[in-house]
């Protein structure tokens, strides 16, 4: 049986990071992953809850916030409990067994909101002129008419 999730989406949150009664790192948080969408129909997002334990946890506590872009590998886990009113419920997450940055730095930086990016300048000119290379000697290489039958291919 197989039981894989790949998701990428903007974290919708500032993720939670706790330790257990064990001193064991686990980090909550939620993703918003747009749906395929057709053309007479608006897109929609699902908003899906992801645990990671351990380093994964401390790293996407460190390094991930509201609106960043995320990249989450893992398995989908129910688990049954009862809520402060005693009622019967279940929980629908995505353990996560690797986490990686969705987008660069620079990216990331430049995005507003939950994506949308900012207006961005022109890249500056390189300081030094562009790398000329000359042509070399052709040596014992001829020129062969376009229209020869002797090609080796």
């Amino acid at each position: 049986m197989l039981n894989r999730a790949i998701l990428m989406g903007r974290l919708v949150a500032d993720p939670e990071l706790r330790q257990t009664p064990n001193g064991v790192s686990v980090c909550s948080f939620r993703i918003a992953v747009d749906r395929n969408y057709s053309k007479d129909r608006e897109r929609q997002t699902d908003f899906i809850d992801i645990v990671a334990w351990r380093q994964s946890a401390e790293f996407v506590s460190r390094y991930f916030s509201k609106g960043k872009m995320i990249i989450v590998e893992g398995s989908i886990q129910t688990r049954n409990y009862e809520d402060k009113n005693g009622n019967k419920r279940t929980a629908v997450e995505v353990v996560a067994d690797n986490v990686q940055f969705g987008e660069s730095k620079s990216a990331s930086q430049q995005s507003a909101g939950y994506g949308v990016p900012m207006p961005t300048q022109a890249p500056p000119a390189p300081a030094s002129p562009a790398v000329s290379y000359s042509s070399g000697d052709v040596g014992d290489f001829s020129e062969m008419p376009a229209d020869s039958d002797d090609l080796p291919f």
